[in-house]
């Protein structure tokens, strides 16, 4: 991963829909959702929606899929897993206790 895939994922996530919205979909993973039901889900608009779900897709951060007349939309889960490898790895730089220390402190963390 490079340091523009990271920050277009990190600006694709900066903003409370798209966030809340990668969140529900990570939860419903692998199986994914619909559009109509996220949009039920987050209580937002249809083509606003639309919206939230390119700009997430241009970031990788998730897929679609035609299943007959629907689109399934899931999280790209390794995508999700490489941007997460790559933040540890470039904060700790080597320093696994302080990586270690972090991810012991919040293991309980629950979103």
């Amino acid at each position: 991963m490079t340091d523009k895939n990271a920050v277009n994922m990190m600006a694709a996530l900066a903003q409370e829909t798209r966030l809340k919205l990668f969140r529900l979909l990570i939860q419903q993973s692998p199986d994914g959702l619909m559009a109509g039901e996220i949009a039920r889900r987050l209580g937002v608009p249809n083509s606003t929606l639309s919206y939230h779900l390119t700009a997430l897709e241009q970031a990788d951060l998730i897929c679609s899929a035609k299943a007959q007349r629907a689109i399934y939309y899931t999280a790209n889960m390794a995508r999700l897993d490489g941007f997460l490898g790559y933040l540890i790895e470039d904060c700790c730089h080597g320093a696994d206790n302080k990586c270690f220390t972090f991810m012991t402190r919040n293991k309980d963390i629950t979103p």
